[in-house]
C-alpha cells in the first residue's frame, strides 16, 4: 500500500461513494469524467483551475498526535479572571453520554417534533431551570452567548418602547447601561446601538436620576456586577418602571441559588450564561446563554421556545412553539436574526442541574461563597497594604492597593511565575473570582503569591491558615438572600445517581433521529459527516480549560490553530482578512453588514442604507439587514430561480445613491449557479457605490472550484457548522466567521479584552470572546488538515455529483423546480410538491411520511412554499442515496394510490403519518391500509426501523395554550 493512499485515507472515509460508485453515477449522468461533469455545471469563467495552496492531507493518526501536541502548547494556569468565564466540572456521565455521543451531536434542529422528542424534553428542562432560577415566567431554549443575549434583550425593550412611548419620538432613543457590566457585553451593546441608531449612556446606576429627561427605553444592570459587588436595585427599579422604562438584568445563574432572583424584584428581562453549569471555558465557547422574561415580552422573545402540546392521539409531547418568529417566515419583520442557538451546551447545562438537583447546586454555590469569604479573611489578616472593598459579594473579591509598599507589578510577575491569573482593573485594583473547582489548597496558593510580594513569614502564615475558621454568615445582605424555592419539578430530583441519569439520557436519545440512523438531506444545511477524529480535541484538558482573556503566551496552541485556520480559509475564499467572532452564520451576516456600514461611514456616505436582497435569500439575510439599521429592498427572481437582472437594474437606478449592499447566496438558494454572468451583477453594484455580500451557506458547492473573492464579492461569511464539519448539535453550536477583501480589513470586528489588536478603523464587537466559540475551531482545522487541497476539492465535486445523480433519478416522478447550465443543479435540488394539493396532499404530509421510512425530511417550504430542497452532501454513499431515492419514489407511488382512488384524500398513509409503535401495536386499528404498509413500506425498512415516539403533531394547534416550562 503506497504512502499516498495512506495519506488520503481520511478523504476515502469522509466521502461516501467509492471510485466504482462515482463511475456508475457519472454513467447515469452521461458524463465521461468528474471534470466533464463540473464543466457542465459550473460556468467556465468562474472556475478556479489551480490547486489550493494549503498543506497536503495528513494521515488520521498523525493528525491526532499533532493536535494533542499542539494542545500541550496551551498553558493551563489557575484562572481567577472571572468576567463571565469560570472553571467548571463536567460530570463524566454528561461528557461521555452527550458531548461525545454522535446521537446527540449529529442531530438537526428539532423542527420535526415527532423524531426530536428527546432533545425537546431536555430543552424544556433547560427552560424550566432558567425560569425557576431567574424568577421569570418564560425562557427561551438558549442564546449564542451572554453579550448577544444582552443585545437582543435591549432590542426587545426597544421594540416594546416604540409602542408605549410615542410622545418622545422626536428625541433619539437612549439605552442606559451600568458602568459595572462586563466590558465585552458593553462593547457588543455599543455595536448594536450603533447599528440601530440608539444612543447608549454608560454611568453608575446611582446616577440614573440625572438622565430622566432623555428618551430612555431601557436600563441594563449587573447582579452581581463585573467587579463582584451585589447591589440592592429594588428602589431604583420601582422608580424607572413608573416611567415605562424596561429593566434588563445580567446575572450569574449559579449565584441565584443564594440571591433573590431578579424576577422577584420586578425585572423585565434577565440574561446570562450557563457556562458555569458544567461547560468548559474552551477559550471562549461554545456555551449556552439564556434569556428569560415575563408574559409582556413573550412575542418579542428571540430564539426558540419549546412548548408542551399533544399529538393526534392526545398523547402529551413537546414541540417548538411560537414558530412565527422564525426568520424564514418573518424575514425583515423579525425581532432578531438568531438562527443557530446553543442546543448541545444547553442540554449539557440542563443535565448538570438534573445531576446535582436544587440542593446540590446550592451546596456548590455555598461552597464557592465560603471559600471566597475565607480568601478575603486570610488575605486581610496576613497581607499588609491591601484592602477588600466589596461590601457584598458572591464569588468575587475586589482588592485595592492602599500602600505604596505593595506592588501590583510585582504581584503580576509572581503570579505568572506561579501559573496564576487574576483580573487587573488598573494600577491599584484587581479582582479574584473563585469557582466550583476552588479548594482550600487554592486559597493557600493565592495568599502565598501575595505573601511573596513582600516576603512575609511563610511558617507563621501556614499556622494561621490551618487554624482559620470562617463563620457561616454570608457576605450577602439578608434582604437579598433567596427565600423562594426553585427546581421543584420531579425531573430535578430523580437523577442524582449516575445510573439513573445515564438511563434518562439514553431514554431521551432513543427518541431522536440523527446521522447515526440515516442521512439528513436538508438543503442548505449540509448535514455531512462529523468525523470522530475531528472531535477528539474537545475532550483534551489543554483545549477545554483555557480562559478567553488569558494572556496570549498561555494560548500558543490556540494561536497556532487560529492562525493556520485563518490562512486556509483565506486561501479557500480568496479573501485577505477574517474575523472568527461570529458564533453563527446569522451572526456572521450581521457582522459583515456592520463592517460594510462602518466602511460607508468612514467614506462619509452615511446615506447608504439600502440592502438589496433577492426574494430567494435565506430568511436571516433581511433580518440581519434590519439589525444593522438598513432598509431592505427585495429583488425579484426569475422563473428559473436566478436573480431578475431587469428588476435589479430597476432597483439600482431607483436607489443609486443609497445602495449599501447587495446580499447574494451563491450558488443561489434555489440550488443553481446563476444563469447570467455573476461578475456582471457584482459590477453593477460596484459601479453604483455599493458592496456585495455573499451568504456562504452554500460554500460546499465552491471549495476548491470557485473563490468568491475572485468573482468580485467584497465579503462573505462561512458556516463552519455546515461546510467545514462542525456538528449541528441539535441546533447549535455553530460558527460563522467573516472573510473580507483588502479594503474592508481595517473595519473587521475588534474586542475590548484582546491582547493583540491590529490597526483598525472601527469599534465593532460581535461576541463575548475574541474568537467566538474557539474550542470548536479545532474541528474545522482538523477537517482541512486531514483532507488537504485534493480532498477538499473532491468533497465539492462529489457533493455536486450526488445532487445531480438524485435529480436524474427523481426527474420522472417529481418536477425539479430549477435547473441551471446544461440542465444541471448545484449541490442541492428542489422538488415541486405543489401539484399534489389537488388531492389534498401537502408537502408536510410527505415530510411526515418520510419518518416512517426512518428519514428526516429535506428542507420544506423554503425557499419555495410547497417544495422540498434536498442536499445529499459528499459524505453519503451511493447505497444510502439509492435508499433515499427509493423512499421518494415509493411515496410518489403512495400518492398515485390516492390519485387512483384506492385510498381517500383524508384516510391514507401520508395524512396519518408518522405511525408510532403505540399506534401500530394498539387494539383499535381502523385504517384502510395494513399495519405493515404503515410501518414497513419497503423491505429494508424492517431491518433499519426507527420508531417515532409519538404520532403526528398538528401544526395548527395554537401557541397561546402551550406550556413552556415543566409542570
Amino acid at each position: 500500500m503506497n504512502e499516498d493512499f495512506i495519506r488520503k485515507n481520511f478523504c476515502l472515509r469522509h466521502i461516501g461513494p467509492s471510485e466504482n460508485d462515482i463511475n456508475q453515477m457519472l454513467m447515469v449522468l452521461k458524463c465521461n469524467s468528474m471534470n466533464d461533469l463540473i464543466k457542465k455545471i459550473i460556468p467556465e469563467g468562474i472556475l478556479f483551475k489551480k490547486k489550493l495552496n494549503i498543506p497536503n492531507s495528513i494521515e488520521e493518526h498523525k493528525y491526532i498526535n499533532h493536535i494533542f501536541k499542539t494542545g500541550k502548547k496551551n498553558k493551563i494556569f489557575r484562572s481567577y479572571i472571572g468576567l463571565g468565564y469560570k472553571n467548571s466540572i463536567t460530570p463524566a456521565v454528561i461528557q461521555r453520554n452527550i458531548l461525545e455521543n454522535p446521537n446527540w451531536y449529529t442531530s438537526y434542529t428539532p423542527y420535526q417534533s415527532e423524531i426530536s422528542q428527546g432533545r425537546l424534553e431536555a430543552l424544556m428542562n433547560f427552560q424550566t431551570m432558567i425560569s425557576d432560577l431567574t424568577g421569570m415566567k418564560i425562557s427561551n431554549a438558549s442564546m449564542l452567548d451572554e453579550a448577544s443575549a444582552a443585545a437582543d434583550a435591549m432590542l426587545m425593550a426597544y421594540k416594546k418602547n416604540i409602542k408605549i412611548n410615542n410622545k418622545k419620538k422626536q428625541k433619539k432613543p437612549c439605552f442606559f447601561v451600568s458602568d459595572e457590566i462586563f466590558p465585552q457585553t458593553f462593547s457588543v451593546l455599543q455595536t448594536r446601538c450603533y447599528g440601530m441608531g440608539i444612543n447608549i449612556i454608560k454611568d453608575s446606576h446611582n446616577n440614573f436620576k440625572y438622565y430622566y429627561k432623555e428618551n430612555i427605553f431601557g436600563i441594563f444592570l449587573s447582579y452581581p456586577t463585573s467587579l463582584g459587588e451585589i447591589y440592592d436595585y429594588r428602589e431604583l427599579v420601582q422608580k424607572v418602571k413608573k416611567k415605562n422604562i424596561s429593566v434588563i438584568v445580567t446575572t450569574d445563574i449559579l449565584s441565584l441559588t443564594l440571591l433573590t432572583p431578579p424576577g422577584e424584584w420586578d425585572a423585565d428581562i434577565v440574561v446570562g450564561s450557563t457556562q458555569s453549569f458544567g461547560i468548559p471555558m474552551g477559550y471562549g465557547g461554545p456555551y449556552a446563554a439564556f434569556l428569560s422574561t415575563n408574559e409582556k415580552f413573550k412575542r418579542l422573545l428571540p430564539g426558540r421556545i419549546i412548548g408542551e402540546s399533544i399529538d393526534k392521539k392526545n398523547k402529551k409531547c413537546f414541540r417548538m412553539a411560537l414558530q412565527t418568529r422564525e426568520q424564514h417566515i418573518k424575514r425583515e419583520r423579525a425581532t432578531s436574526n438568531i438562527c443557530t442557538s446553543q442546543v448541545l451546551p444547553a442540554i449539557m447545562a440542563s443535565m448538570y442541574a438534573l445531576y446535582h438537583g436544587p440542593m446540590g447546586l446550592k451546596f456548590i454555590a455555598e461552597n464557592i461563597h465560603y471559600h471566597t469569604k475565607k480568601l478575603e479573611h486570610v488575605l486581610l489578616n496576613n497581607i499588609g497594604g491591601i484592602d477588600q472593598i466589596n461590601i457584598s459579594y458572591f464569588d468575587t473579591i475586589r482588592i485595592k492597593k492602599k500602600e505604596d509598599n505593595f506592588s501590583l507589578e510585582k504581584l503580576k510577575k509572581i503570579s505568572k511565575r506561579k501559573k496564576t491569573n487574576f483580573r487587573y482593573i488598573d494600577n491599584n485594583h484587581l479582582t479574584i473570582t473563585l469557582d466550583e473547582t476552588s479548594t482550600e489548597k487554592d486559597i493557600h496558593h493565592i495568599v502565598s503569591i501575595f505573601h511573596d510580594v513582600n516576603g512575609l513569614n511563610r511558617k507563621k502564615f501556614d499556622k494561621f491558615f490551618l487554624l482559620t475558621k470562617i463563620n457561616e454568615k454570608h457576605r450577602i445582605p439578608n434582604f437579598i438572600i433567596r427565600k423562594s424555592n426553585y427546581l421543584e419539578h420531579p425531573v430535578f430530583h430523580k437523577f442524582h445517581s449516575e445510573n439513573e441519569l445515564m438511563r434518562y439520557i439514553k431514554r431521551l436519545e432513543k427518541k431522536d433521529l440523527s446521522l447515526t440512523h440515516s442521512m439528513i438531506p436538508l438543503g442548505s444545511c449540509t448535514m455531512k459527516l462529523n468525523a470522530s477524529s475531528e472531535l477528539l480535541s474537545l475532550s483534551q484538558p489543554e483545549w477545554r480549560n483555557i480562559h478567553p482573556f488569558s494572556p496570549k503566551d498561555q494560548a500558543k496552541g490556540y494561536d497556532l490553530v487560529i492562525k493556520k485556520l485563518e490562512e486556509y480559509l483565506k486561501e479557500i475564499t480568496g479573501f485577505s482578512g477574517i474575523s472568527f467572532q461570529p458564533n453563527s452564520g446569522a451572526q456572521g451576516e450581521y457582522a459583515g453588514l456592520m463592517v460594510i456600514k462602518t466602511y460607508h461611514q468612514f467614506l462619509k456616505e452615511k446615506k447608504r442604507n439600502i440592502a438589496l436582497i433577492p426574494s430567494s435569500s435565506h430568511g436571516t439575510n433581511p433580518a440581519s439587514a434590519i439589525m444593522a439599521g438598513m432598509k431592505v429592498v427585495i429583488i425579484k427572481t426569475k422563473e428559473n430561480g436566478s436573480i431578475d437582472e431587469n428588476d435589479l437594474l430597476k432597483k439600482v437606478k431607483e436607489y443609486k445613491s443609497f445602495i449599501s449592499v447587495l446580499m447574494m447566496t451563491f450558488p443561489s438558494t434555489n440550488g443553481i449557479y446563476e444563469d447570467h454572468n455573476i461578475k456582471d451583477v457584482i459590477n453593477i453594484i460596484h459601479n453604483n457605490g455599493g458592496q456585495v455580500y455573499m451568504d456562504g451557506a452554500n460554500m460546499n458547492a465552491q471549495v476548491g472550484l470557485i473563490k468568491p473573492a475572485h468573482l468580485g464579492f467584497d465579503i462573505c461569511h462561512l458556516n463552519l457548522h455546515k461546510t467545514f464539519a462542525i456538528p449541528h448539535g441539535g441546533g447549535g453550536p455553530g460558527m460563522g466567521p467573516i472573510c473580507v477583501a483588502p479594503h474592508l480589513k481595517p473595519f473587521l470586528p475588534i474586542h475590548p479584552l484582546s491582547y493583540h489588536q491590529k490597526k483598525v478603523k472601527n469599534k465593532l464587537t460581535i461576541s463575548s470572546s475574541p474568537y467566538g466559540s474557539s474550542l470548536i475551531l479545532t474541528i474545522s482545522y482538523a477537517y482541512i488538515r486531514m483532507l488537504g487541497p485534493d480532498g477538499l476539492k473532491k468533497c465539492t465535486e462529489v457533493s455536486l455529483l450526488n445532487a445531480n445523480y438524485m435529480k436524474e433519478k427523481l426527474k420522472n416522478d417529481y418536477e425539479i423546480l430549477y435547473v441551471g447550465k446544461n440542465n444541471k443543479v448545484a449541490h442541492e435540488l428542489i422538488i415541486d410538491c405543489r401539484m399534489f394539493k389537488s388531492i389534498g396532499i401537502e408537502v408536510i404530509d410527505i415530510a411526515k411520511r418520510m419518518m416512517d421510512y426512518g428519514y428526516h425530511a429535506p428542507t420544506i417550504s423554503f425557499p419555495v412554499e410547497g417544495c422540498m430542497m434536498i442536499e445529499p452532501t459528499e459524505s453519503e454513499s451511493k447505497e444510502e442515496i439509492d435508499r433515499l431515492i427509493d423512499v421518494f419514489i415509493n411515496i410518489r407511488n403512495e400518492i398515485y394510490e390516492i390519485e387512483r382512488g384506492i385510498y381517500s384524500k383524508k384516510e391514507n398513509v401520508l395524512k396519518n403519518a408518522p405511525h408510532s409503535l403505540d399506534l401500530l401495536t394498539g387494539n383499535n386499528w381502523d385504517y384502510p391500509y395494513t399495519r405493515e404498509k404503515a410501518a414497513y413500506p419497503l423491505k429494508w425498512v424492517k431491518e433499519r426501523k426507527f420508531w417515532p415516539s409519538i404520532n403526528r403533531i398538528e401544526e395548527a394547534y395554537g401557541d397561546r395554550n402551550l406550556i413552556c416550562v415543566c409542570t
